[in-house]
């Protein structure tokens, strides 16, 4: 993980680095607290949830690196979300099908996609995908254990 300090604010603001070549990486629920991700991926996808409320206010930035792979973005109904930035080769595209920029907070993506694409969840359906995954049902066995709340279907949610 790479550290940086902001000389304005003296906070440590850190990238999360993500890798997927030849599988499939799923980050749900309160999994990090950066705003700053680098995403790299060959013939394989990356599950982002970027829901959370510890991440901190403000612009989240993902650099991409997408040779034949997928990323998919879980977010909230308002974001906004920018691909001005991303460079396409090949077929590619950001998939949001609801394509509704909100007032909330802003996902810019950068960097390069070779044959690969963006999927925006939001929502309802960003909570379905989440919820319909290896590692929710594996939190809810641990929850009823242990006790406590489960964060990946709702991680807004703290019970």
């Amino acid at each position: 993980m790479d550290t940086t300090t902001t000389n304005a604010t003296a906070t440590t603001a850190t990238t999360e680095r993500v890798q997927a070549d030849y599988r499939t990486v799923k980050h749900l629920g309160h999994w990090t607290t950066a705003r700053t991700f680098e995403v790299r991926a060959h013939r394989g996808g990356a599950v982002l949830d970027l829901r959370s409320p510890r991440i901190p206010e403000g612009d989240i930035e993902i650099h991409l690196n997408l040779d034949h792979a997928w990323v998919k973005l879980l977010v909230n109904d308002d974001t906004e979300i920018d691909s001005w930035d991303l460079t396409f080769t090949g077929r590619g595209r950001v998939k949001d099908w609801t394509g509704e920029n909100g007032s909330g907070r802003r996902v810019r993506l950068v960097g390069q996609l070779r044959g690969a694409e963006v999927r925006v969840h939001r929502g309802g359906v960003a909570t379905l995908s989440a919820m319909f995954s290896r590692e929710y049902v594996e939190e809810l066995r641990k929850v009823h254990k242990e006790g406590g709340t489960p964060t990946i279907a709702d991680p807004n949610y703290e019970g």
